[in-house]
């Protein structure tokens, strides 16, 4: 569905999702080469954790592994109105992702270390225009279905938690 793509050590980092272009030797495994890997289908339901964006509850995939961030939700059909999927990313950074191959339109949130919303962006579907982040520090970015944040009254500077307390807490003190 969609392609997440993170400026890196090296360069630039396909991370997130809906995309037609390659992750980048840092995001997939050593056996593959970044020109390899090009998801041709949606992956399968990832592991799920409860999340707290104010009073709102929501129920997101986790996607850590390399592998996982740069699939995340591309070519996915259907998102429930408080299901969506929380990115991990390797290190704070300033995210960027795309939409080809995600059918459903999104919006993002890019998340610091501390889980605060920085800001917040609307993607249209299959759109390969790179969606950038407003900041550097980005760690965690949440994708929703398009107007979520909005619909409930999320912005900028909200704070999320989850079911096991700081974002930093669940994934461990230190960035990966």
């Amino acid at each position: 569905m969609k392609w997440i793509m993170l400026i890196g050590l090296a360069g630039t980092l396909a991370v997130a999702g809906c995309g037609d272009k390659a992750a980048p030797r840092s995001v997939v495994s050593s056996e593959e080469s970044s020109q390899d890997f090009k998801p041709t289908h949606a992956q399968a339901k990832l592991q799920t954790i409860r999340l707290w964006l104010g009073a709102e509850e929501v129920l997101a995939e986790v996607a850590v592994t390399p592998i996982q961030v740069a699939t995340g939700m591309m070519f996915r059909t259907n998102l429930d109105e408080n299901a969506g999927m929380l990115f991990h990313l390797s290190y704070p950074q300033q995210a960027k992702f795309w939409m080809t191959n995600c059918p459903l339109p999104l919006s993002v949130a890019y998340i610091n270390p501390q889980g605060e919303i920085r800001d917040i962006h609307e993607m249209r579907a299959n759109d390969p225009t790179l969606v950038v982040a407003d900041a550097n520090d980005i760690l965690f970015a949440l994708e929703m279905n398009k107007g979520w944040f909005d619909r409930h009254h999320i912005v900028p500077g909200t704070i999320i938690r989850s079911e096991r307390g700081t974002l930093l807490e669940t994934f461990g003190r230190s960035s990966p």
